[in-house]
């Protein structure tokens, strides 16, 4: 659940040069903003800045357990479930497969009364939502699912369905309690409602993509490591909120994918229970906390905190193939005499090579951190590359180095109204780009 509060000025110069086309076959490039660690990285300020030139912005996998807020114009705008990119008020805003019709009621609190009451005494809490992402993934995998064209098809057919469905949901959790009528008459207010705005979306993509020169940008939810697939599972989401998951979600070819945008806080915040291996549990942690006013959007819980771990960046830079990474909140660490990084992990006194798939071994870990100096001064006011202190520069460029992405990169505070600058990590990327205007003059 991503938290982002951002004054953003409405005229400000956009920020791309155009899709790209590498050819007469494959259409307009799709650029992708993800998150690179747990979820709340920032990802709804990023989309709103490449948004500001956007023609389309989508939204492919998920569901309403995702955060993202944007302030325009002293207006609050709290997302869930649309794109954030919406705001700009001449875009399309699309939503992907992955909707689904799910009964209502506290079905996961059901289901974890109803473990209880048959004398389960072990019982995984993971800590969600509870906005019944869960149970539709579940229904969407038993092939038992409801979904909007069955609902705009045939009404009459879809409340068969709609009660065979409930009666099997609570023969199977007695305590859900579902007013099936009640909640079909609900269903049908909205058939008239949504029918203009539902097509057939691997159609409307593909128009979308060989129709005209066309910019369109996706809004990832949730983050690599809350993949069903690829995350610290159990610990997870039910979707693939991995690149993969923009095909997927949007019914494209992965040849169509163009900028990869990897959101990388400048340290770690997790929400909920996990295995979190560079967790500071103390006033390194608390302090971070604080400064970063880590409170998740959906669910209002404090998040966990610590140092930025770059081999669980890593990871996710290996699934996802970034281009550019994007790095939030660097002047919430202003105020540290130094500043840790977890580099690599050890599992019994020896160095593991990877990250552990098992949640047992990730709890075991020893995270080997290089120490780095702060700078003890404020970042926020910065506008250019060259306006941080010399060490902060140096603490960007490390994280570069360690990552190895190539390409240009943002840089942004968490405290500023304004973005800070739109600059490559190192002098090894030909020039800084100083202000949106020239990156656009770089066709970027």
């Amino acid at each position: 659940t991503s938290r982002v509060r951002w004054v953003r000025q409405r005229q400000r110069q956009p920020h791309g040069g155009g899709p790209r086309v590498s050819g007469p076959n494959v259409g307009n490039r799709v650029d992708v903003v993800l998150g690179a660690q747990w979820g709340d990285e920032g990802k709804g300020k990023v989309v709103d800045l490449l948004a500001q030139d956007a023609d389309m912005v989508c939204r492919c996998q998920g569901g309403n357990n995702a955060g993202h807020t944007v302030v325009v114009d002293s207006v609050e705008y709290d997302f869930h479930l649309l794109p954030s990119g919406i705001i700009n008020p001449s875009v399309t805003a699309f939503i992907g497969n992955g909707v689904v019709i799910h009964l209502p009621g506290l079905f996961e609190e059901a289901e974890k009364n109803e473990k209880k009451g048959k004398g389960q005494s072990v019982v995984i809490v993971l800590g969600t939502t509870k906005k019944g992402i869960g149970p539709v993934y579940s229904a969407k995998a038993a092939r038992s699912g409801l979904r909007i064209c069955d609902l705009l098809s045939d009404f009459e057919e879809f409340s068969e369905r709609y009660k065979v469905l409930a009666q099997q949901y609570k023969s199977m959790y007695p305590t859900l309690e579902i007013d099936i009528d009640g909640e079909l008459e609900k269903l049908k207010a909205y058939v008239d409602r949504i029918k203009p705005m539902v097509q057939d979306g691997v159609y409307y993509m593909y128009e979308a993509l060989h129709g005209r020169p066309k910019k369109i940008l996706v809004e990832g939810a949730n983050a690599a490591l809350l993949d069903i697939d690829f995350g610290t599972y159990p610990f997870v989401t039910s979707s693939n909120c991995t690149v993969g998951g923009v095909c997927t979600g949007l019914g494209m070819p992965p040849q169509n994918v163009g900028e990869v945008y990897g959101v990388v806080k400048a340290y770690t915040t997790r929400v909920g229970i996990g295995a979190f291996p560079s967790e500071q549990d103390n006033e390194i942690g608390d302090l971070l906390q604080t400064r970063g006013k880590e409170v998740g959007v959906t669910t209002g819980r404090k998040r966990r905190c610590g140092w930025l771990d770059l081999v669980l960046v890593k990871y996710a830079h290996m699934i996802n193939g970034f281009t550019a990474l994007a790095l939030t909140k660097l002047d919430i660490l202003d105020v540290f005499e130094e500043i840790k990084v977890g580099v690599a992990y050890k599992v019994d006194e020896e160095l593991v090579p990877y990250f552990p798939a098992n949640q047992e071994v990730l709890h075991k870990v020893e995270v080997q951190y290089e120490t780095l100096p702060g700078w003890k001064s404020d970042t926020s006011t910065a506008r250019t590359f060259e306006e941080l202190p010399e060490n902060a520069q140096k603490y960007v460029r490390f994280i570069e180095d360690q990552l190895g992405v190539p390409g240009k990169s943002v840089f942004y505070s968490a405290s500023s109204d304004h973005i800070l600058t739109i600059a490559p990590f190192s002098n090894r990327v030909a020039g800084l780009l100083r202000s949106l205007k020239t990156w656009k003059s770089h066709g970027i």
